[in-house]
């Protein structure tokens, strides 16, 4: 059992609190950039564009996030809505996240003239990564659990953090555990993570540019529709009757298969800018700035033999101009004495 119930703050700058939540997001971030820096060299791109382009996507995918945990939670800001604004912010909505950042990217990608496709590949992975590591703020907010349960990763509440139909009087923290619904889904992303980077490394024949995208959409909403039974009924948004992370959680997997059969229909095999190693050259490749594949084979050729010097006069050996390379030049006749 996970009986620690950590503190939200990370550490305190004075009178300026620094909070998990916020650490595990830039951290998150910061390990998706490095992953898509290396994905757009993998797949031939302009890792250039990633930098302002993430910001954009981040801040969109953040009021996405924060809205959607905002009506999905309305409990807990129903009677004082200033909280919404003012850190500690208490969560963030994966599906909200998820819709205002695809938007953000799409019109990148019209501005800039990208190919969606090959760019939704190299962005996937920096989802996953980017979901495995921000979850943990949830774990540090006490926040994103489910139903009690005796398995052994139950997770300890403290009364602070409980739900009102859990108050620590009948259900004491000692004994009381939760699902750690927030590890689940950490896990499932990392899971997810792996995949995709091994088939961007190892892509089988049936794989399509473009294919990663949906996976995950594919991924992440039937992970929530699961994980969503567990939650507690007393803090579930719901639409006629039916929870809404699971309307989502649907409606991910309808679309990422759709997706995945217009692109099995129209888009070419995935590729990739993989070197092929010269066994006559140890410096056989350099990544150059554009992250593109280049022969250090060509970038330094061999000089050529008719040009080097005589190592006995030092004379060039190059032909005069002024002869013609074909003329036969007449001997001298012999001295005669």
């Amino acid at each position: 059992m996970i009986d620690w119930t950590p503190s939200a703050i990370a550490i305190q700058l004075g009178p300026i609190p620094v909070y998990w939540y916020g650490v595990a997001y830039a951290t998150g971030l910061a390990a998706g950039y490095l992953l898509m820096v290396r994905q757009a060299r993998l797949f031939g791109q302009d890792a250039n564009l990633i930098g302002n382009g993430l910001i954009v996507v981040a801040v969109a995918a953040l009021i996405g996030g924060r809205l959607y945990h905002v009506i999905d939670q309305w409990h807990l800001y129903a009677g004082d809505p200033i909280k919404i604004f003012l850190p500690p912010y208490t969560g963030l909505g994966v599906f909200g996240g998820f819709i205002t950042g695809t938007v953000a990217f799409l019109l990148l990608a019209r501005r800039h003239r990208i190919s969606i496709w090959i760019w939704g590949d190299i962005v996937t992975p920096a989802l996953f990564v980017f979901q495995a590591v921000a979850r943990w703020g949830n774990f540090f907010n006490q926040e994103l659990y489910g139903r009690p349960t005796d398995l052994p990763w139950g997770l300890a509440i403290d009364c602070a953090h409980r739900v009102l139909e859990y108050p620590c009087d009948a259900f004491p923290v000692a004994t009381t555990h939760f699902h750690p619904l927030f590890l689940y889904e950490s896990a499932s992303a990392t899971i997810g993570l792996i995949v995709v980077l091994w088939l961007s490394r190892n892509p089988p024949g049936w794989l399509r540019a473009g294919m990663f995208f949906p996976i995950a959409l594919i991924w992440m909403g039937a992970v929530r529709f699961l994980t969503e039974f567990l939650r507690l009924d007393s803090i579930v948004w719901r639409l006629g009757g039916v929870p809404t992370a699971q309307l989502f959680g649907l409606a991910f997997v309808v679309v990422g298969l759709a997706l995945l059969w217009y692109l099995r229909r129209t888009s070419q095999p995935m590729t990739i800018v993989e070197p092929v190693e010269d066994d006559d050259d140890e410096d056989w490749w350099a990544d150059d700035d554009e992250g593109q594949v280049a022969s250090a084979a060509v970038d330094d050729p061999e000089p050529d033999v008719g040009t080097e010097p005589d190592a006995e006069s030092g004379a060039d050996l190059e032909p005069d101009a002024d002869i013609e390379p074909d003329a036969e030049v007449e001997p001298e006749p012999e001295a005669r004495t």
